[in-house]
């Protein structure tokens, strides 16, 4: 019989071990879910700083309003009532290169762009002008390829992201202002002179930013995107089924549409 080898976990009739721990006796009352989340990934204890970081992340992924993925969840919920599953599902799917994948994209973008200077110079940038220099000339990478910057814009926070100073001041308070952040930094002021105008650097992509910091590679970074918006869609989920508006969205969109035949202009 061949072996399936996991280091997370496995139970037997009489207990449940996780991560090396029994959960029962080491882990239930001492750890907290943030703290687990991280640890399940990277296979280590986060230390405080880094927690501290982390779940600054997941509280500010968790929810932006009635959303593509909170209004998928919410109508989904409201055709099928018993499913909560397949809301919470529905909602989560919609994770991509506009809503939460922005996270990955902007992580990925990043990484990518100091492996490439890295490779070149051997070591990393040092001061602004060099980090600004790097950051100019991914931004100008991405523009000759005719792809956006991820990270840069959003279509609520015209002039500014409230997350974004934020997360970085805590990353900055806890010793973890890194790599990653610096050259996001970086973009956020040589873009304008390569782009012709000024976008706000967003949550999504700071957060993206941050999470390399902690050392996770970009391949798990839209992982913890939906894990923090699995939380805010169990919110409207639970709202939906206090005070509906499911089928007021519906009915809304049903009478506004504009029915064409197919041989129509």
């Amino acid at each position: 019989m061949s072996d399936y080898p996991t280091s997370i976990g496995r139970s037997d009739e009489t207990s449940i071990q996780l991560l090396g721990q029994d959960l029962a006796d080491d882990l239930l009352g001492r750890v907290g879910f943030g703290e687990l989340a991280f640890w399940l990934v990277a296979l280590r204890r986060p230390t405080a700083g880094e927690l501290r970081v982390f779940e600054a992340v997941l509280v500010a992924l968790a929810d932006h309003g009635l959303t593509p993925s909170a209004i998928a969840a919410r109508l989904t919920l409201a055709g099928a009532p018993e499913s909560v599953q397949g809301a919470l599902a529905a909602g989560l799917l919609g994770g991509g290169s506009r809503f939460l994948g922005v996270t990955e994209d902007a992580g990925r973008f990043l990484a990518g762009a100091l492996a490439d200077y890295s490779a070149r110079a051997g070591e990393l940038p040092v001061t602004d002008e060099e980090w600004d220099d790097l950051a100019r000339g991914a931004v100008l990478g991405r523009q000759a390829s005719g792809r956006l910057v991820p990270g840069l814009g959003h279509p609520v926070h015209r002039h500014g992201d409230p997350r974004t100073p934020v997360l970085l001041r805590i990353a900055e308070e806890e010793g973890l202002r890194g790599p990653h952040l610096r050259l996001f930094e970086a973009v956020g002021r040589v873009h304008p002179g390569v782009l012709g105008r000024t976008l706000p650097l967003n949550g999504a992509g700071v957060c993206g930013a941050a999470l390399c910091d902690l050392g996770f590679s970009a391949d798990i970074l839209r992982g913890f995107a939906l894990l923090a918006r699995a939380a805010g869609l169990v919110g409207h989920i639970a709202e939906e089924m206090r005070r509906p508006i499911g089928p007021d969205i519906y009915r809304h969109v049903d009478g506004a549409a504009d029915y064409r035949p197919p041989d129509s202009p």
